[in-house]
Parts: C-alpha cells; sequence; structure tokens
C-alpha cells in the first residue's frame, strides 16, 4: 500500500512535480491492483469488470475529469475525502471515467486518481470512459498523447503505453443492490442479464455491449433506439432505460459522459442522473458536480438524490 497523502494540497505539487519514472511506477502498480481485484474487494463482489456493492455506507462519485485537475482538488477538499480516510470513516470513492483528454492536466488529473486508488485500494473504484476505450473505439479528438508529451518530453510515449495498459482493466459497471447502476455513457440496449455487463470487454466487439456502456446517451421522445451523433453507441429511449433498471433490479441509472450546464441533469422521469464535473472550455458548462450521499438511502428516483448534489 502506497503512503497516503497528507492533504490535497501535497497531492496537487506531487502531481506537477512527478517524473516520467515515478508515473510509470505508479501506473503499472495500480494496473495490477486492479487486475487483481477478482471475486472480492472489501465488501463488494467483483464478476469479470462489475462491482456489486452493499447498500451501505457513504458514496463519493465524480464524474468526467477531462484533464480539469481544479475541479478534482475541489471535488476531494469539499467531501473531504483524505480527511475523512484519516478519521476511519472509510468513504466510497468512485469515478465514472474520462480522466484525461480535452484537458491541459490530464497527466496530473491520472496521477492524482491513480494515488488516491494505490493508496487507498479498497475505497477506489476507477470506471472505463470512452475516452479510456479500446482502439477500435477511441474518441476523436484524441489529445491525450498531445498533453502527455507536453508533460514528459520526447519519451512521453512510455506513459501512454502504460495508461492503455491500464484502460482494459477499468471496471465497466457498479451495481448497488436495490438502489443504483452506475456506468459511464449509456444503457447496453440488448443486454439480457448482469453478466452481459461484468463480460462485456471480452465480448467486444461482437456484442455491441461495451460500446453502448461507454458510448450511449439517452434522449428523450426516443421509443426503442437510434444511432448516435457521436459515431459510436446508441441514442437510447425511457422505454430502454426502464426495461433495464427493472432487469438490473435498481431504481437509478447513475452516469457521466455528456456536458451539463449545472454540471448534472436528470432524464427519463428520474431514471437517469447525470453528473459532469469538469468546468469550462472545451465544454464551457457553468457549474460542474458531483453525488455524495449515504448508500444505504433508499431512492425510487434521481430527484431524490438532487439534494446529495455538489456543485462546483
Amino acid at each position: 500500500m502506497a503512503i497516503p497523502p497528507k492533504n490535497v494540497q501535497e497531492l496537487e505539487t506531487e502531481s506537477s512535480e512527478t517524473s516520467l519514472d515515478d508515473f510509470l511506477v505508479l501506473t503499472s502498480r495500480v494496473t495490477d491492483l486492479v487486475r487483481n481485484e477478482v471475486k472480492q474487494v472489501d465488501n463488494m463482489a467483483v464478476i469479470g469488470r462489475l462491482i456489486e456493492a452493499p447498500p451501505e455506507g457513504n458514496a463519493i462519485i465524480v464524474g468526467d475529469l477531462h484533464g480539469d485537475l481544479e475541479s478534482l482538488s475541489r471535488i476531494l477538499q469539499t467531501s473531504e475525502f483524505l480527511q475523512k480516510m484519516d478519521y476511519g470513516e472509510r468513504p466510497l470513492l468512485i469515478f465514472l471515467g474520462d480522466y484525461g483528454d480535452r484537458g491541459i492536466f490530464s497527466a496530473e488529473v491520472y496521477y492524482v486518481v491513480l494515488t488516491l486508488k494505490a493508496s487507498f485500494p479498497e475505497h477506489v473504484i476507477l470506471m472505463r470512459g470512452n475516452h479510456e476505450g479500446p482502439e477500435d473505439l477511441l474518441a476523436s479528438p484524441h489529445d491525450l498523447p498531445n498533453h502527455l508529451r507536453n508533460r514528459f518530453g520526447e519519451n512521453w510515449s512510455e506513459a501512454y503505453v502504460r495508461l492503455k495498459e491500464l484502460f482494459s482493466q477499468l471496471y465497466t459497471a457498479v451495481v448497488v443492490r436495490d438502489r443504483c447502476i452506475l456506468l459511464h455513457g449509456g444503457v447496453p440496449s440488448s443486454a439480457k442479464s448482469l453478466d452481459d455487463l461484468a463480460y462485456a470487454h471480452l465480448r467486444h466487439p461482437s456484442e455491441s455491449h461495451l460500446e453502448e456502456i461507454l458510448w450511449s446517451d439517452p434522449e428523450e421522445g426516443l421509443t426503442g433506439t437510434y444511432p448516435s451523433p457521436r459515431d459510436a453507441g446508441r441514442l437510447f429511449g425511457q422505454d430502454v432505460t426502464k426495461r433495464f433498471v427493472e432487469m438490473m433490479k435498481v431504481k437509478v441509472v447513475i452516469r457521466g459522459h455528456e456536458p451539463a450546464d449545472l454540471g448534472f441533469k436528470i432524464n427519463h422521469e428520474g431514471r437517469i442522473l447525470t453528473l459532469f464535473s469538469r468546468k469550462g472550455e472545451p465544454y464551457f458548462n457553468a457549474k460542474g458536480a458531483f453525488l455524495e450521499f449515504n448508500l444505504a438511502e433508499k431512492i425510487e428516483d434521481a430527484f431524490q438524490l438532487e439534494r446529495f448534489i455538489r456543485q462546483l
């Protein structure tokens, strides 16, 4: 286990001063950590690349960051995650994916997130976003290589190779029994069981589950699915969401992926909550947001979660 950081300021400083060698060691350590999370992590079951968590304890859920170190720092400060870990409260910190790309501090955000995972492996969950997708689903434009080159110089590609090894190990879904399911993008419209999500990475590209989890978006007034303007994934209607949450025996889908001017939005009569945690260009949203609530809280829809949303 890594030595836990003392405070957020220490983490920020380390992220700006870390060497390429240290970044490579950290990335490999976390890749091995996540790869070896099988069957059980703390009180959570691990099935493929899906985590089943019991409806108990506090959770901090973070949406897209896209290289926004300032928003990440504010989330850690506002939630007091490090202090709570130090005091023995042990909250669960869940990232919904899209850590880098689009923001000039992508390497620094990765450093902070990976340090948190290395320091508190049983209390930090790293999920896979479309910007951590497989080669055939690569986001475009893909500017992470440019940010790594600017940060680490001529040997930047070593960091990129290590990060791509990590991407394939990240989780596709987290299910909190009787409460919610967390994923990055959208509902896999043809999924018939939990295994379709847990093993989506192994069944790609012959099945569409992983592509839809990483890329799809909810749409109002739509029945079924429709090709997405993103050129990957689908737009999916309320009927698809309703069928999915009933199959998974949950009430709400919590996801990231879509910019939201207020940092969050609710779709499909409260069955979907979108969180977008980064602020500013190139999305120009006025606020970012994250969610902090006790998983024991009984919920029927996303509207009941609004009071737990923290805006930046």
